[in-house]
């Protein structure tokens, strides 16, 4: 069962057994803290740090991340302060480096459509310029996504023909082609992860499994955006933690993998077990809205390349996951009573 904060591991060196030192940049997002949790809990690392782009938000979404021992984290901005970032880079000199930073909501790309390209393309390639000039970074994993293939009839593989539905999406395939080309020709370290759509205790409300238990806990109604007939693949941010471990440790260098479940479920489906977790009837807990701009039929992912190369599969099922979503709604129900439910686009 998750807890918000998990037994220190002891300190120690490589000398004495410790592994690698990780750098997470989107370290203040949700899926960056689970992360950092799995690779404390399981990589014996010699240290964990966390990088995003402003201060941890309160416990509720920070998870208390920031007391474990062997984490650190900074708030560098990879678009605005890449030379303090790369200070702070050349200073701690990370083995792996591993990316989630990105502007990340496809919903709300079609405005202000640059900014999504100025951070998931332009930084991001400035960045890993800078990179391959250094010598002490061995690996680079950038955390891509499942709607660049757009929607699709049967499980994609990864070599899918990319088919992006929104600016978002675009934006996050320039950069993986970018990472593909440098890669071949100049040979920089890096891998590609595309995972499905994550959730985890403390994700921001804006989600639709967050947002549900919130709905639940607090007596609202979760919009159900064209009655849920869209299907997603949907996996705990622990098990793409586990990813991230196991392509750092033993997946080959150059190659892009999906990862995520078998099969997709409908948006209607995941509210359904979300009601059923909170113990509420489902028509108590949403109503039908009409559907979003852009909105893709299904997202579906093949994932046996990264299971043939590491031996990864999701191991969290519908229960366990929910169960601690409805857990930690309740812990900080307090706190996140009053909390914003929409997306907010920062710089």
């Amino acid at each position: 069962m998750w807890r918000c904060v998990r037994a220190p591991k002891s300190n120690g060196s490589r000398d004495d057994g410790m592994g690698k030192k990780y750098a997470i940049l989107g370290g203040g997002g949700s899926f960056g803290i689970h992360a950092a949790f799995h690779l404390l809990d399981n990589a014996n690392p010699e240290k964990v740090i966390g990088i995003g782009r402003a201060p941890l938000r309160p416990e509720p979404f920070s998870l208390n991340i920031e007391a474990r021992d062997g984490y650190a984290y900074h708030a560098r901005h990879v678009t605005h302060e890449l030379d303090l970032l790369l200070e702070l880079l050349d200073e701690e000199k990370p083995d792996v480096i591993v990316n989630f930073a990105a502007q990340g909501e496809g919903a709300v790309s079609w405005k202000h459509s640059w900014r999504f390209f100025e951070t998931n393309s332009m930084a991001l390639a400035r960045l890993t310029e800078e990179l391959a000039k250094r010598d002490w970074m061995e690996h680079f994993i950038q955390i891509g996504t499942s709607e660049m293939y757009g929607s699709v009839s049967h499980a994609a593989t990864e070599d899918e023909p990319i088919k992006p539905t929104s600016p978002y999406a675009a934006s996050k395939v320039a950069f993986d082609m970018h990472l593909v080309a440098v890669s071949r020709f100049l040979k920089f370290p890096m891998t590609i992860i595309r995972p499905c759509n994550c959730y985890c205790p403390g994700q921001l409300l804006h989600r639709v499994i967050p947002k549900a238990v919130w709905a639940g806990l607090t007596g609202r109604k979760l919009p159900l955006h064209g009655g849920g007939k869209a299907e997603k693949s949907y996996m705990h941010a622990r098990d793409l933690g586990r990813a991230i471990e196991l392509v750092a440790e033993r997946g080959p260098k150059g190659e892009i993998f999906n990862a995520g479940p078998l099969n997709p479920t409908s948006i209607r489906e995941v509210v359904e077990r979300c009601a059923r977790a909170l113990d509420i009837p489902f028509e108590e807990l949403c109503e039908v809205t009409e559907d979003r701009l852009g909105q893709d039929s299904r997202y579906w992912l093949d994932s046996s390349a990264i299971k043939e190369a590491t031996g990864w599969e999701p191991q969290i099922g519908w229960d366990e996951g929910l169960a601690e979503m409805v857990e930690w709604g309740k812990r900080y129900l307090d706190d996140i009573r009053d909390w914003p439910t929409d997306y907010t686009l920062r710089a």
